[in-house]
């Protein structure tokens, strides 16, 4: 079986595959695929259509991730079941929990693990904040805080947390998840179908 990731959801996907010595391979698409949502489809057409000859049943590792429901019309051409949810938030904190985050405060902006690591280049970079910082109140003027949905939280990664939200001046807010919630989902979608 073949697993189409999610680049900013590959890493903690195979270590859950791994653990559970699943008879499954990981085929990660970028992470800079969020950044542009609707190029998200057809990569994993592409993939997905490259990986059917050797595999018998592919599988998509990713939520809708801001693609409006394109990704499940893919998914219905090539008969492939997808991972729940509208974003890979909902596979870390759950959708019930999401809902209440942004209850309680609706400018909440969301980090993962990944987005922690990966934030300077991510973000900063890719939103052009290290060219033109005046731009930060332009993207991040409506938000209030920053929860870190921490996986597999540690000190180095508390303190590149602390750091990206200080760099779009927010106070963070630290949210323990693990990935049971991401463990379900996979465990679910390998089990269909």
């Amino acid at each position: 079986m073949a697993l189409i990731a999610c680049g900013a959801i590959a890493q903690p996907a195979a270590a859950v595959v791994a653990r559970h010595g699943w008879a499954v391979d990981v085929h990660p698409l970028p992470p800079l695929l969020h950044n542009h949502p609707a190029r998200i489809v057809d990569e994993v057409r592409a993939l997905a259509l490259r990986l059917a000859p050797r595999h018998a049943r592919v599988v998509i590792g990713y939520a809708d991730c801001g693609t409006y429901g394109a990704l499940d019309e893919v998914c219905r051409d090539l008969g492939a079941e997808r991972l729940p949810g509208l974003h890979c938030y909902d596979l870390y904190a759950g959708p019930d929990r999401l809902a209440r985050f942004f209850d309680e405060q609706p400018g909440t902006y969301l980090l993962t693990d990944f987005l922690v690591r990966s934030f300077a280049r991510t973000v900063v970079q890719e939103m052009g904040l290290d060219r033109y910082p005046e731009l930060r109140d332009a993207y991040f003027g409506h938000y209030s805080r920053v929860v870190w949905l921490a996986q597999s939280p540690d000190a180095e990664l508390h303190a590149l947390a602390e750091a990206a939200a200080a760099s779009i001046g927010l106070p963070l807010t630290v949210v323990e998840t693990g990935d049971q919630v991401l463990e379900r989902a996979l465990a679910d979608l390998l089990a269909t179908g």
